[in-house]
């Protein structure tokens, strides 16, 4: 039983990132800490680094804590919640990072219709240059209309 409700949990966490990482995008990236999102937007600096990637510093914190209290007190759930958060991280890295921003060079030639999809939502989120006017926040999951040819 305990197993079952493990998977549920982390599941559960896996899917509320997808939620958490729209609505800390529209509100709170494109929001009040817009000033560490810009630069995402607007490639205004030379480095390979981005203030933007602060964002992932703190769900990597919020993570590291539910295994240090899932390790450290009776939070046994801390755990899958943990393994949540770091899987949507993952996914989120592979996806965003390394096959829409290809900060590395992998993932070039994928061209199936999800992967098309996925492209065409981020990419008319990037026409919009400034913080307002925004749409597509989400990152794995995006509207039906992006599947369309």
């Amino acid at each position: 039983m305990k197993v079952a409700l493990w998977i549920l949990i982390f599941l559960g966490t896996f899917s509320t990132m997808e939620f958490m990482a729209w609505f800390t995008h529209k509100y709170v990236m494109h929001g009040f800490l817009w000033s560490l999102h810009r630069d995402h937007h607007k490639k205004d600096h030379d480095s390979w680094f981005e203030r933007n990637d602060a964002f992932f510093i703190f769900y990597a914190v919020v993570s590291m804590i539910c295994f240090y209290l899932g390790a450290e007190t009776t939070f046994w759930y801390g755990w899958p919640l943990g393994l949540g958060i770091l899987a949507y991280g993952i996914a989120y890295f592979l996806v965003h990072d390394i096959f829409i921003h290809q900060r590395f060079k992998m993932f070039r030639n994928a061209n199936n219709w999800y992967a098309r999809g996925v492209r065409r939502a981020h990419k008319i989120h990037h026409k919009h240059l400034g913080k307002q006017d925004g749409e597509c926040f989400g990152m794995l999951v995006v509207p039906f209309k992006y599947f369309k040819k």
